[in-house]
């Protein structure tokens, strides 16, 4: 087979996605093998389209508060792993974080997202307490959880409590894939498990995968992909692998900001209406990673609402942007990066219309 006859095979593909949002496993894994530059710029043109379609040009903003980097676990991947000793822990506390959402809410943001280790000092009864507090005091705003793993009975109080979203990355959707990344105890069953409790609670559901993580392959890809159909969830969130040196990933390859535009521009065919950030791991290995996730169909960014104290030492990964156009008080800058390109933000919840 020629180059052109490759690359109108993957046209062809790309066409068949647009159009059923739905390929078989062989279908996805020839479309990420065989890309080139000219099909990604094919996928990109429509998948702005169908973004522009269901969200005109609108940027929502999410207020990132990352109020703990304790966590019970220790995979193998990730920065605030429990056996790294270098780790310089913290806690906020209640205060600190609704001085957080006080700042966001004056900046702007309609949206806060509190993104956390799974760190037992975070019971039910303090987390509810946090998330009733912020529901008291910006009934405006959307609340969104990243805190893991948890019972389906501490899904429904916190939800119960005024939570309406929760992003779990699922990280990779085969089970070996998930053992080569995790301790044993830790399984991609119960990841997913914990999905589908979490949907059947009543929350706007984000989950996600890393782009480009150890032992990947295009297989892998293709299977989270067809699990992304089945979960159809309201939130996707992808980034790329980046390593971290006090792990046992340290000296692997990280991943690629063109592999991970790229597959945000097949979720954008697959899943018209999600919402899709333009992530900080995109960012970190590419200064234009933002702009460039924005144009093959993402609609949501993520700026860092937390105390600048704490902010260098949530490192899940290395060399992570956590000031500059990252940091929420950068706000007019990041609205000047995105109108560069024909995008705006706007001051608003930004829910899915995929509910």
């Amino acid at each position: 087979m020629t180059p052109n006859d490759r690359e109108a095979k993957v046209k062809a593909l790309i066409d068949k996605l647009c159009l059923t949002r739905e390929l078989k496993r062989d279908e996805w894994v020839t479309l990420i093998r065989e890309r080139t530059h000219g099909t990604a710029e094919y996928l990109f043109e429509l998948a702005r389209a169908v973004r522009i379609r269901y969200y005109g040009h609108d940027i929502y903003i999410r207020g990132l508060i990352e109020f703990t980097n304790y966590c019970r676990n220790d995979c193998y991947y990730c920065g605030i792993r429990k056996s790294n000793g270098n780790a310089q822990r913290y806690r906020l506390s209640k205060e600190e974080i609704l001085s957080c959402c006080e700042h966001g809410y004056e900046l702007g943001f309609r949206t806060f997202v509190l993104q956390g280790g799974e760190d037992g000092y975070f019971t039910d009864d303090r987390l509810c307490d946090i998330v009733s507090s912020i529901r008291t005091g910006f009934p405006d705003c959307a609340i969104t959880l990243s805190v893991g793993e948890r019972s389906p009975e501490s899904y429904q109080r916190l939800y119960d409590a005024g939570a309406d979203r929760y992003l779990l990355r699922h990280e990779t959707y085969d089970c070996g894939h998930y053992g080569r990344l995790h301790p044993p105890q830790l399984s991609a069953s119960h990841r997913r498990k914990c999905l589908w409790d979490l949907k059947k609670t009543g929350y706007q559901v984000g989950t996600g995968f890393m782009v480009g993580s150890p032992y990947q392959t295009p297989e892998n890809l293709a299977d989270d992909m067809m699990f992304l159909a089945r979960l159809n969830p309201q939130m996707v969130g992808i980034g790329p692998f980046v390593p971290h040196h006090d792990t046992p990933f340290a000296d692997a390859p990280g991943g690629t900001a063109e592999l991970t535009v790229f597959m945000l521009g097949l979720i954008r065919l697959l899943l018209p209406r999600v919402l899709l950030p333009a992530t900080t791991a995109l960012g970190t290995i590419d200064p234009d990673g933002r702009e460039k996730g924005i144009l093959a169909g993402a609609n949501v960014v993520m700026p860092n609402l937390s105390p600048a104290q704490v902010r260098e030492k949530y490192l899940l990964y290395d060399n992570k942007i956590c000031t500059g156009d990252e940091a929420a008080e950068s706000l007019n800058s990041l609205k000047e990066r995105m109108e560069k390109i024909g995008y705006h933000i706007t001051v608003d919840r930004g829910d899915s219309l995929n509910i």
